[in-house]
């Protein structure tokens, strides 16, 4: 196109008025399409994967930090608390082990230490409706309560400041007596009612 004459002094904004926009949209490039495909579903698996291991790396990074927040809150039942991590538990029943790409547990030990002699699925801790707390071992190895073994398939009842020893390591089990008290109380009320 022949730009304008004369008078008419020609600036940019009118140079790009006169282009045709439909001229300059490039051919679709099949192969760095294909690429940018894959990057960006390589690229959202990753996350996935990030955000489903961002719990465990937060119990890490508090115990490096040396910030924890307190033990319980309006949630939290009991706290199983080892030397390096906590765990939190927040519902009736939880299980301890060691997670694998199979096999999930509620209560991974392996961020503690060293637990290649722990079973994948080595107990579960119960809360009964009466406010106790019991242990069930379920492991080949036995799991030890205030220095007392429990062989699998034997259970035994967990109190305040228990300490729990699996294959070398050790954590302490910490009641929240404010909540258990609230659900002994509602128990003893039901138990009552004909």
């Amino acid at each position: 196109q022949s730009l304008p004459r004369g008078e008419h002094v020609l600036n940019f904004s009118d140079a790009e008025e006169l282009i045709n926009d439909a001229e300059l949209t490039e051919s679709r490039d099949e192969p760095i399409e294909q690429e940018l495909a894959i990057a960006d579903r390589r690229s959202k698996k990753e996350i996935r994967h990030l955000e489903n291991e961002l719990g465990r790396w937060q119990v890490l990074v508090d115990s490096v930090t040396g910030i924890s927040p307190p033990d319980f809150d309006n949630q939290t039942l009991a706290v199983l608390r080892g030397r390096l991590v906590r765990y939190l538990m927040r519902s009736r029943e939880i299980t301890m082990g060691r997670s694998t790409p199979d096999h999930s547990v509620d209560v991974d030990l392996s961020l503690e230490g060293p637990a290649w002699k722990i079973s994948r699925r080595q107990g579960t801790i119960r809360l009964r409706n009466n406010g106790d707390f019991f242990l069930c071992s379920e492991g080949k190895r036995p799991m030890y309560v205030d220095g007392r073994p429990i062989l699998a398939g034997n259970k035994y009842r967990l109190n305040n400041n228990s300490v729990v020893e699996i294959a070398g390591l050790r954590f302490i089990f910490l009641v929240n007596q404010e909540l258990i008290n609230v659900i002994r109380h509602e128990a003893a009320k039901l138990n009552l009612q004909p």
